[in-house]
């Protein structure tokens, strides 16, 4: 069939009828033809193991042609009948490489014609089936990601129209992730929780200890810090005005707060890396009543610092000093942790 193509440019299909054998070549003619002597090559009779063979091919181009979608393979299955013919329609149909397509072109044996094309085919059909395995698992998994996403937008906005819970929980953690004046060590752990939280179900009992222990996080006094004050007269004035007499107690006060001092103005300040803690314990020992938690008090405001009393009388457990396991039904923070909180 000759024709033109959109472009302009001559055109011809063409259809291969036979197979055939070249014997003699003649010189080109005047017009520029070559013309050739041939002798056709006859598939001949063909045994029970190439009929075998053949409808095993055919078994396994049906499949092959359900699975790519074809339109071709299955008309050739129609209208192709015999082996050989069937096997070199495929080699072409199968857009076979020039390398492939002359080794079954140079198959003049129809069985090895047939078997060449079979192991394609079995070849093929695994890696279609392959990759059509791993199309359905993908598939379902992205089903079923849409499929939550669905019920759980309708979730929200059930619970929208009914008054209850927070629209977007999630999204007023990550903005007050943002905003969290913390270390980066802390941030990032939480920001991991917070993943862990977002892909976690609500019926999970761990929703509930993962939301409670990201309030308690929040509500931490991240960032928040006062300067000392380290005025020796001030604070000499401050202790005289709060308590009468004390006065070996109150030098020893002075005396801390002026080492304090001499390290402030030394610059021998803690690195902002260090890990390592940079206060000082100062213990006031003696019986009831003498003052000893006004003394700190005192101490507290002469320093322009926030003053918390944490009373340890009776304490039994060391969980009420660092805070329950958040497993723990009805776990509660520290008194260390409340204290901060408190200041």
């Amino acid at each position: 069939n000759i024709g033109n193509l959109p472009t302009g440019e001559s055109a011809a299909i063409v259809q291969v009828e036979r197979r055939a054998r070249i014997i003699e070549v003649d010189a080109p003619s005047d017009g520029g033809a070559t013309y050739a002597i041939v002798e056709p090559i006859i598939d001949g009779v063909v045994s029970s193991s190439v009929e075998a063979a053949t409808r095993e091919l055919r078994a396994a181009l049906e499949l092959i042609a359900e699975l790519r979608n074809s339109r071709r393979l299955p008309e050739l299955l129609r209208t192709v009948n015999s082996p050989g013919q069937l096997a070199d329609s495929v080699a072409l149909w199968a857009e076979f490489g020039d390398d492939d397509r002359l080794r079954v072109l140079q198959a003049v044996d129809v069985g090895d014609r047939v078997a060449a094309i079979n192991s394609w085919a079995r070849n093929h059909l695994n890696e279609l089936q392959v990759a059509e395995t791993i199309r359905n698992d993908v598939s379902e998994g992205m089903s079923k990601q849409q499929r939550d996403f669905m019920l759980r937008q309708q979730l929200a906005a059930i619970r929208k129209e009914l008054g209850e819970g927070s629209d977007d929980v999630v999204g007023e953690y990550r903005t007050k992730l943002d905003d969290l004046d913390a270390p980066e060590g802390v941030k990032v752990f939480v920001a991991k929780e917070l993943d862990r939280f977002e892909r976690m179900s609500e019926q999970s009992p761990e929703h509930g200890w993962i939301r409670t222990w990201l309030d308690r996080i929040f509500e931490m006094p991240w960032g928040e810090r006062s300067d000392d004050t380290l005025d020796l007269d001030e604070a000499q004035s401050i202790l005289d005005a709060d308590h009468y007499g004390l006065d070996d107690v109150k030098e020893r006060i002075v005396e801390f707060l002026a080492a304090r001092k001499l390290r402030h103005d030394r610059g021998l300040t803690r690195a902002s890396d260090d890990r390592r803690g940079n206060g000082s314990v100062l213990t006031l020992v003696g019986p009831p009543g003498v003052g000893k938690t006004s003394l700190g008090e005192s101490i507290a405001r002469a320093m322009g610092r926030q003053f918390v009393r944490v009373a340890l009388g009776g304490v039994r457990d060391e969980a009420e000093i660092r805070g329950h396991r958040r497993t723990y039904v009805g776990s509660q923070p520290g008194r260390i942790v409340k204290a901060l909180q408190e200041a």
